[in-house]
């Protein structure tokens, strides 16, 4: 498929610089898979298209403060945005000129040096700091990683002080830090609301993918099955995998909180996850329609799953786990934009959920749903 087709002209009006007052109060744009039909509801009418025995799984990872300013020992400013933790070293977009070797003065306790220039602004960055220490320097004198357009439509050059807490999941773990850009379908879930989901007999799971900057970078090549998605850090629990199985045992459904909970799922779940190098055990294909005992069994009895995955989902991609989707409204020619429009298709149907999800769109757009990370919300069943 090419690029174009995944292209929208959008008011820049409709682009949220900030969240609605109250999470759960955003409106909810429901979308129909199988006849197209749509409604338009608050997030908090969620509640009504749940049922006893699904399974709704959500992404607990917790946004890091991940710009960084510093100076060059020469003078100068210098930008440094954490994307990947690789080991010893941290894989980082630039803004100023870097050469390999210079030495850039964060804090007085935080030094980087330049290690390696990877192109497109990316540069391999190496800390004087690691670990919780490392860590805990950042929370002090980072900033909230905000979406450009955030910032540009806001008409200033900071966050806001709201911003440390808004852009972040009510459910985000401390235990759980590395995201460089938030989950952005769990800002909609408040405490309130996941409690009443719980009582009506709704499980509520959780994995853990850090969601790096790969998800967000643009799309350059013409056609999109050219392009390559960056790798990104994910864990998913043995116990998880078995609820999984058990909920779709017993016919159940399992609604990701976001494209990034999708993307999880669907390569734990497929035979591309025996690839890693970073595999604990063994996962196997599992289809919802063509389930055997001895693959719900063989999943049940993993170790779990840690390691990085890469999974690019796009139109006809046929989807293994996840039966219902809570996301956002995605930036233009984007992934998310792609996994969404795959997903929005009935199986049989294929490349065909694009029209569902371009009609989905102009309709968001004529009623001025809110767009992007601080936006509306959207759930296609």
């Amino acid at each position: 498929m090419r690029l174009a087709d995944f292209d929208y002209q959008l008011p820049p009006a409709l682009i949220a610089t900030e969240p609605a007052k109250k999470r759960d109060q955003s409106r909810l744009l429901i979308l129909d898979k199988a006849s197209g039909k749509i409604a338009h509801k608050h997030f908090f009418d969620l509640l009504d298209y749940l049922q006893p025995g699904d399974l709704l799984v959500a992404n607990n990872s917790k946004v890091i403060p991940a710009r960084l300013i510093g100076k060059k020992i020469t003078g100068g400013t210098v930008e440094i945005f954490l994307s990947k933790n690789i080991g010893k070293v941290w894989e980082c977009l630039i803004k100023g000129r870097v050469r390999v070797g210079m030495i850039i003065i964060v804090s007085k306790k935080l030094r980087a040096e330049i290690i390696k220039i990877l192109g497109e602004g990316a540069s391999l960055v190496k800390f004087n700091l690691r670990g919780n220490e490392f860590m805990k320097e950042v929370e002090r004198i980072g900033h909230v990683p905000l979406p450009p357009y955030i910032i540009k439509n806001r008409g200033q050059s900071q966050e806001l002080k709201s911003d440390t807490k808004n852009y972040q999941t009510v459910y985000a773990e401390d235990l759980k830090k590395g995201s460089v850009a938030a989950p952005t379908a769990g800002l909609h879930f408040t405490p309130g609301l996941l409690q009443k989901i719980k009582a009506k007999g709704v499980g509520v799971e959780y994995l853990t993918l850090h969601v790096g900057l790969g998800t967000f970078l643009p799309v350059k090549t013409e056609t999109i099955e050219e392009h390559k998605i960056h790798s990104e850090y994910a864990e998913v629990s043995a116990e998880l995998i078995k609820k999984i199985v058990a909920t779709k045992k017993r016919g159940g459904r399992i609604i990701a909180i976001g494209t990034t909970t999708t993307r999880t799922l669907e390569y734990v779940f497929s035979p591309l996850s025996l690839r890693g190098a970073q595999r604990r055990s063994k996962l196997y294909a599992f289809k919802s329609k063509q389930r055997s005992p001895r693959s719900l069994q063989s999943l049940a009895m993993t170790e779990g799953f840690a390691g990085w995955i890469d999974i690019f989902i796009y139109p006809p991609y046929k989807f293994k786990v996840v039966d219902a989707l809570i996301t956002n409204f995605h930036l233009p020619k984007s992934t998310l934009l792609m996994l969404v429009s795959a997903f929005a298709a009935r199986p049989e149907r294929g490349r065909r959920g694009k029209k569902h999800i371009d009609k989905a769109y102009q309709e968001a757009i004529k009623a001025k749903y809110r767009f992007y990370s601080y936006g509306d919300a959207m759930l296609i069943i």
